[in-house]
């Protein structure tokens, strides 16, 4: 079995997008519409146009700010200028686990499948095993009528991790 990580960027399957900085890449087959990209900058992410990603509608840090507020890492991105598309991962790593069981994973990961090992920063991972896309959640199993809400992300922005596991009484 080969363990070596597959630091792949754009990741395979997924569909590129340039602008003059930026490359932004959607893989469809992760995607569970949790709509932060639309929100966050709907001149970028506008699904009724075509191309629906226009990374150059935005000031580059914006659209990198947005694209890390993807939960499922659908949505990747890097400078033109890098050799990687390898995001600075979250500190420290974060794992909730929604009501219905999917896992939102946050950090610096290697994500094991079979023979495979990816290297992630973000990832919907499946909890009920009925997933056709493992090991991600494809919202298949007893999730499908929860809406998706990574609860590290507030008021459309990205959050500090260390501020979800700040408990008060």
């Amino acid at each position: 079995m080969d363990r070596s990580v597959d630091d792949t960027f754009p990741l395979p399957g997924a569909k590129a997008y340039h602008s003059a900085q930026l490359t932004v890449t959607f893989d469809a087959a992760r995607c569970l519409h949790a709509t932060e990209c639309i929100r966050g900058l709907p001149q970028v992410f506008d699904p009724a146009a075509r191309p629906w990603v226009r990374p150059d509608a935005a000031a580059t840090d914006a659209v990198i700010e947005v694209v890390r507020r993807c939960p499922t890492g659908a949505l990747q991105v890097a400078r033109r200028d890098e050799t990687t598309g390898f995001e600075p991962p979250a500190t420290p790593t974060t794992v909730f686990r929604s009501p219905a069981g999917r896992l939102y994973v946050r950090g610096e990961l290697v994500v094991r499948s079979g023979d495979t090992a990816r290297r992630e920063t973000r990832i919907i991972l499946c909890g009920c095993g009925n997933s056709a896309h493992q090991p991600h959640c494809d919202g298949s199993g007893p999730c499908h009528d929860e809406p998706v809400h990574d609860p590290t992300i507030d008021n459309h922005r990205v959050r500090d991790p260390a501020e979800a596991h700040d408990i008060r009484p």
